[in-house]
């Protein structure tokens, strides 16, 4: 797996078994299940524009545009889907993220920015296991941010393991960086892994004195890739940035690593948090979906390639209309999702 790859150059053998995956968004996750050799069969998600994206470069077998509060209902799904190796999920995360209202939010109705029907966005999480405890794959895999570790955040925590318990399955999570799995991007994101009762006690192990769980390894520490080596210099340009950020960037210095930090500097003003300069020597800081990078040697923000290889998406991959840093930093890095898959069939599903 390299984070600098094309879909018309990638060999997907399908022989590590079937997946389905949920909030799927543009296919992140679905690019790094196929990378590492799995078989993703269809797809659900709620965005109009995200289910034309993943078809188009996806092809899926099923695919249904709706909330997962709705499929989950369903009592007319295929019988492939109840025979899945992984059921794989990432809940809108937004209520818990670092960069949003957090409890301010929780609980509220919220309408995504396409304008789809309101949903309390940190209920997802329970319909998704509901839809595991109906369907019984093999495993189930579901990320959310870091900000779900934090606080009060930690309860709702609590609240999907006993769900995960009583839909019949062993769960533990684990806190990942995508820039030591082999992306060019300092992403960090919770992964739960879920593994099905009854398949269970053969990997069984103590943790602790009072903890026994089925045994996984996922610790990753490859070697970090600094933003220098994705950079391209003919993209000068590409991206223009808004005025207000123009004349904070005007004013930066080289310690700083936000434009936060300028502003404080220059207007003892608490703002522009979320905007980030980038250190070619340092690892790219997190994509979002209203991207607000910026170079600090360039008055731009990333270029679609760079974007793509900061994601780990694949250059040639077909984003129709949709912005490629909001479809990208939507997602799961493909290269993050592949490395945990190849992990889940090395340790578990291989032995099954």
């Amino acid at each position: 797996m390299n984070y600098n790859w094309n879909l018309k150059d990638a060999v997907f053998t399908k022989d590590k078994g079937k997946v389905f995956s949920c909030f799927a968004c543009g296919g992140g996750s679905t690019m790094g299940y196929k990378l590492a050799g799995f078989d993703v069969i269809g797809h659900n998600d709620i965005d109009p524009k995200m289910v034309e994206v993943y078809k188009v470069n996806h092809n899926p077998k099923f695919s249904y545009l709706e909330s997962v509060t709705t499929f989950a209902k369903r009592k007319d799904l295929p019988k492939e889907l109840y025979k899945l190796d992984i059921l794989d999920g990432s809940p809108p995360c937004s209520s818990f993220s670092m960069a949003g209202n957090r409890e301010k939010d929780w609980g509220k109705e919220k309408k995504f920015r396409e304008g789809q029907e309101l949903q309390v966005l940190d209920t997802l999480f329970f319909d998704f296991i509901d839809l595991a405890k109906e369907l019984q794959p093999k495993v189930v895999v579901a990320e959310n941010v870091k900000g779900l570790l934090m606080g009060d955040a930690k309860k709702y925590v609590i609240e999907i393991y006993k769900a995960f318990d009583e839909a019949g399955y062993t769960c533990q999570h684990f806190l990942l960086d995508a820039s030591k799995m082999g992306v060019p991007q300092r992403r960090e994101r919770v992964f739960f892994i879920a593994l099905r009762k009854d398949l269970a006690p053969k990997f069984m192990e103590y943790v602790d004195m009072f903890t026994e769980l089925p045994k996984i390894e996922l610790e990753f520490n490859e070697k970090e890739i600094p933003f220098k080596d994705i950079y391209e210099s003919n993209a000068k340009g590409e991206q223009r940035i808004p005025p207000s950020y123009g004349n904070m960037w005007d004013k930066r210095i080289v310690t700083e690593y936000s434009m936060n930090e300028t502003t404080m500097r220059i207007e003892g003003v608490d703002k522009f948090f979320s905007v980030k300069y980038l250190h070619k020597h340092k690892v790219l800081n997190t994509i979002t979906g209203g991207e607000k990078n910026i170079l600090y040697d360039e008055k731009r923000t990333l270029s679609k390639s760079e974007l793509c290889k900061g994601g780990s998406f694949p250059q040639d991959y077909n984003f129709l209309n949709v912005k490629p840093n909001y479809l990208i930093g939507m997602s799961v890095p493909p290269l993050m999702t592949g490395k945990i898959a190849e992990q889940i069939y090395k340790q578990w599903l291989s032995k099954l």
